[in-house]
């Protein structure tokens, strides 16, 4: 009880360096819950981004022309609009997001132009369901690009001809900068009608969830084994790009957090040993009454105790609303996964006595090795 009386009396008294060394804890501790709650949705967020650049993936038929196919933009030889359905259902496939695709070279209304069908996003039957990163094209329905509606000043809802079939306008596309700008959009299925080729695609586009420098190799073995029909090529600047802004993502979590504990318990150091050299008459006079080591040692780490105490619940407080107020601006597209998560609170004040002590430790020795009759003599 003395010990305790001592203590509040100390912190009543020196209200500035109790205030000071608090402040350092809260603030290790509201970032480190803060961080740590959005974690989650900063991950998802940039799951997200990453994925709306576009399919890192292309599966080809096996006997494609590639020197061909990248001069042109597609692929000449045709295969079966099954094998995308098979993919679908195949087991140890590290791809999702698969869409089929029908593409050729037309001439319509006296321009050459690129007819591309595209079928409803398919995924993996062994995944969750995901949003789709293709659009979903009705059928009886075309998306133009660019260039040819500015051209034509066509707008949605006008009835365009192609082959023997009308069909509506449901999209006029904004300018890519991409061979998009000169493509007609439709349904694969009504494609396939327009140019005769039922049942029959030329590439489907996939997002691979690999990571590293093997990731082509590895998907390409397993593809070999479920449809050795095709061959995949990969988009190496957009893979590389994916890759890279994930791994700085994870890299800048690991890092802050430690950086911040790093300063608080500098801090917090920094605060004890200014308290000790406050306090040295004050020592040096119970040392020399006969106090003993044990309640100058309570005095000053019941003190970072407490300091810990408050600091990781007020932290814990703190961080969680800032979590809660601000992570949903920040990241709006996994808003909904930010939520508070109590079990922090234990970790948060354990952890923010535990950073409080070892800040105090060195000072709390220096307070005791020290000479009472020497300091006594100094003064």
């Amino acid at each position: 009880m003395l010990t305790l009386r001592m203590l509040l009396g100390e912190i009543r008294h020196r209200k500035l360096n109790f205030l000071s060394a608090l402040v350092a804890v809260v603030t290790a501790v509201a970032l480190f819950v803060g961080v740590y709650t959005t974690s989650e949705a900063s991950r998802r967020e940039t799951v997200r981004l990453m994925r709306n650049m576009g399919f890192n993936l292309l599966i080809l038929p096996s006997d494609t022309d590639m020197a061909n196919f990248w001069s042109e933009d597609f692929a000449r030889e045709e295969m079966p609009e099954e094998y995308v359905y098979r993919m679908s259902r195949a087991q140890g496939l590290s791809i999702q997001h698969l869409v089929a695709r029908l593409q050729k070279k037309v001439e319509w209304r006296g321009r050459k132009l690129l007819l591309t069908g595209i079928l409803p996003e398919l995924q993996m039957h062994y995944l969750p369901a995901k949003s789709a990163m293709s659009p979903s094209i009705q059928p009886g329905t075309v998306y133009l690009g660019y260039e040819i509606w500015r051209a034509e000043k066509l707008s949605v809802g006008d009835t365009i001809e192609l082959g023997e079939r009308s069909f509506r306008v449901a999209k006029c596309l904004e300018e890519k900068g991409t061979k998009d700008d000169i493509r007609i959009f439709g349904h694969l299925h009504d494609v396939q009608e327009v140019l005769g080729l039922s049942g029959r695609i030329n590439e489907i586009e996939a997002l691979g969830c690999l990571c590293g420098a093997d990731s082509l190799a590895t998907i390409r073995q397993q593809l070999a084994a479920a449809l050795p029909q095709t061959q995949v090529t990969e988009f190496h600047s957009l893979a590389v790009m994916r890759a890279e802004t994930r791994k700085m993502m994870d890299q800048y979590a690991a890092l802050i957090i430690p950086v911040v504990v790093l300063v608080a318990i500098i801090w917090v150091g920094l605060v004890a040993l200014g308290n000790v050299r406050e306090r040295r008459v004050e020592i040096g006079t119970l040392r020399a009454l006969g106090v003993q080591s044990g309640p100058i040692a309570a005095l000053f780490l019941g003190k970072a105790v407490i300091v810990g105490l408050s600091g990781g619940v007020l932290g814990f407080a703190l961080g969680t609303w800032l979590a809660l107020h601000f992570g949903p601006r920040i990241f709006p597209l996994t808003a909904k996964s930010i939520t508070a998560m109590p079990a922090l609170l234990a970790w948060s004040a354990g952890g923010a006595i535990a950073l409080s002590v070892i800040a105090s430790y060195l000072p709390t020795v220096q307070a005791l090795v020290q000479d009472p009759a020497e300091v006594l003599r100094e003064e």
